[in-house]
């Protein structure tokens, strides 16, 4: 099973039909899935920890973590009950701790924030399949995430769909919302700095060069500007390690909001025998 990185963006992602992402994710088990996956594991930008965590619970609450934002209430209506995975929390934190991640702990009480459900509801809105996150942890580097990446990488053959959950640039502060969510990049409506960024992104993930976006920071035009904190960035790194460093890259979406928010998504297929 091939693993994947999705800018989830704004959460009106969820309800509002005039972002381009929310076709690309409801068309997702028709075009994108060659199998259901026995379990999901979600890395999400909106579970950041001092140390790694897994949730480890029998039934996913719906988290609302949507900030001050006035969002229609018609988002905090909907629910993404899926069951938990708690065989699949016990089993990545087997496998980060065999890699060398030492302190990896549980919580038993947490369901899924709107980086898990939001994308998740319009996927496979069934919301059957139990479902697991595993936190960031935006105090470490690229490089950290991309190794624990690696420390999963025997899930996809597992049965275990690795879902990295991000936005491929994430600046809030600098986006213009004069400009309508559903202009889609045309028109020159993009800001340079996010294009350069995306653009750069896209190469070099399509040409392999996984070490120049483990360092990013140094190699990335605008990089401070598309993520002034890399919380959202990182999912994208554990996806890219899990599918290891031989992985083809496959740019399967891309649209844009406000100019600014890219709605890039990745597939990464493994390379085998």
């Amino acid at each position: 099973m091939d693993t994947f990185f999705i800018s989830h963006g704004s959460p009106l992602l969820a309800i509002d039909d005039t972002i381009p992402a929310r076709r690309f994710l409801k068309s997702w088990r028709h075009k994108i899935w060659t199998q259901r996956p026995k379990a999901i594991l979600v890395v999400s930008a909106h579970w950041d920890t001092d140390e790694p965590l897994v949730n480890v619970v029998q039934h996913n609450n719906t988290i609302y973590d949507l900030g001050s934002y006035d969002y229609p209430k018609s988002l905090y209506q909907l629910e993404y009950p899926a069951p938990g995975a708690p065989e699949l929390a016990k089993r990545v934190k087997e496998l980060l701790m065999k890699s060398g991640f030492k302190n990896v702990g549980e919580d038993r009480n947490r369901g899924l924030d709107h980086g898990a459900w939001v994308p998740l509801i319009l996927m496979h809105p069934e919301a059957d399949i139990p479902v697991c996150q595993l936190s960031i942890q935006s105090n470490e580097d690229a490089t950290y995430h991309y190794n624990m990446g690696k420390a999963l990488a025997p899930l996809p053959d597992e049965g275990v769909l690795i879902l990295g959950s991000g936005s491929v640039t994430h600046n809030l502060s600098n986006v213009p919302h004069n400009i309508p969510r559903k202009n889609n990049g045309r028109d020159g409506a993009v800001a340079p700095w996010a294009l350069g960024f995306d653009s750069w992104l896209k190469d070099a993930l399509l040409d392999g060069r996984y070490e120049d976006v483990n360092h990013y920071e140094e190699n990335a035009p605008y990089a401070k500007m598309a993520h002034p904190c890399p919380d959202h960035f990182y999912p994208l790194h554990v996806a890219m390690g899990a599918a290891g460093e031989n992985a083809t890259a496959k740019l399967i979406h891309q649209s844009w909001t406000y100019g600014t928010l890219s709605y890039a998504s990745y597939q990464f297929t493994p390379s085998r025998p």
